[in-house]
């Protein structure tokens, strides 16, 4: 009962964003996954800042779509997608590389995989791949997916060099009429791009630009992970906010009454 209720008010504080942003109407069964029992109260308090079931509906998922998520990290939305397809599309995790040196790497890679085998019920057919680069970039078979998603990435593939790879990574692996889905932090409207994006921060029209130099063409924006009280200027860039506070407990309260960052929210496709 405490699921279903929770679904209703979901669908219908969500129906209003969707339908503004040209979005299908939200399913009831994304509703339900994303209240559901097996994501814990941490993740669940974080959908006041990632609204996951307005952005998915805004980039258009259904159940029996072949899904790449890029990097999934923890697998906070792996919780929600990999469970909503399993039974009729697919979940690809586009992961770190197994072979980095990395220790931090390594540990993630062996939580995360921990994580899918303690649920096969919820995630018995996601699939692990990985997005590394110069030389590990098949994410998915050529052409073979419905939909790509990158939550809050491009600012980790400037410092290298890496953002154009990756962007032709998921062309790639999207079927003729497949989706892009891209939330980021989003810099101040004008501020000149950093190349190594050093504050976190990324500029909506050159995260555009990426895309469109990959061969996608831009189909709809949403102001859904919009937070007008990030001022973007802090001492240590958008780790400054929650959830990551580097400050430590320094103005700690301001920041949580900040939340965290503004995000923009954009759909692609790629043509035919």
């Amino acid at each position: 009962m405490r699921q279903l209720l929770l679904a209703s008010v979901l669908v219908a504080t969500a129906a209003c964003a969707s339908q503004s942003a040209d979005a299908p109407a939200p399913d009831p069964k994304l509703a339900a996954i994303i209240a559901g029992d097996h994501r814990s109260a941490e993740n669940r308090a974080r959908d006041a800042y990632r609204h996951p079931l307005e952005t998915l509906t805004f980039f258009g998922l259904r159940p029996d779509m072949k899904v790449v998520e890029i990097w999934p990290s923890g697998g906070w939305y792996t919780e929600i997608i990999g469970p909503y397809v399993k039974d009729r599309g697919a979940y690809y995790a586009a992961g770190w590389d197994p072979d980095a040196q990395a220790e931090f790497i390594r540990k993630g890679i062996a939580a995360y995989r921990a994580k899918l085998d303690a649920r096969p019920d919820l995630y018995g057919g996601v699939k692990m791949t990985v997005l590394a680069f110069p030389g590990k970039t098949e994410i998915a078979p050529p052409g073979s997916v419905d939909m790509v998603l990158t939550f809050r990435n491009i600012h980790n593939w400037m410092p290298a060099g890496n953002a154009d790879a990756a962007f032709a990574a998921m062309y790639r692996a999207l079927k003729p009429g497949g989706i892009l889905g891209v939330v980021e932090h989003r810099a101040p409207a004008g501020q000149p791009q950093d190349p190594k994006a050093a504050s976190g921060y990324i500029s909506e029209e050159y995260a555009i630009e990426l895309a469109r130099r990959a061969g996608f063409v831009l189909e709809a924006r949403s102001e859904v992970n919009a937070n007008p009280k990030d001022t973007k200027d802090y001492p240590k860039g958008v780790w400054t906010l929650p959830p990551t506070y580097r400050d430590g407990d320094v103005d700690r309260a301001k920041y949580t009454a900040i939340g965290e960052s503004d995000r923009f929210t954009l759909r692609f496709r790629k043509p035919g």
